[in-house]
């Protein structure tokens, strides 16, 4: 049996399906954060899949690159806003109580 490209995919939308209902359930930010960054994995296996199975150019592994670039840097900005709410609100990181950005 060979892995082929139906394979891939399906494990692209079956991690995009888990982040997604990360993001819809959770109530913590880091736990939104999370659910963001496996929907952006996702997309990386489709980018990966769809360069390897196609005309097999290098342009999928960049587009990849470029999101895991993207992935990181929104991972800091969103932590270091994260922390910046928590010091400044309370000590608290659930979604539902920051409904104003005001104390």
């Amino acid at each position: 049996m060979s892995v082929g490209l139906s394979h891939f995919l399906t494990i692209g939308a079956v991690v995009f399906s888990l982040g997604l209902f990360c993001v819809i359930t959770r109530r913590n930010a880091i736990g939104v954060l999370m659910g963001v960054e496996l929907i952006l994995n996702s997309a990386n296996i489709n980018f990966l899949a769809f360069s390897h199975f196609s005309s097999g150019t290098i342009d999928g592994h960049l587009f990849a690159l470029f999101c895991i670039v993207l992935a990181a840097l929104e991972c800091a900005v969103a932590l270091a806003i994260v922390l910046a709410v928590f010091r400044n609100f309370d000590k608290v990181i659930d979604m539902e109580q920051l409904t104003t950005l005001h104390k």
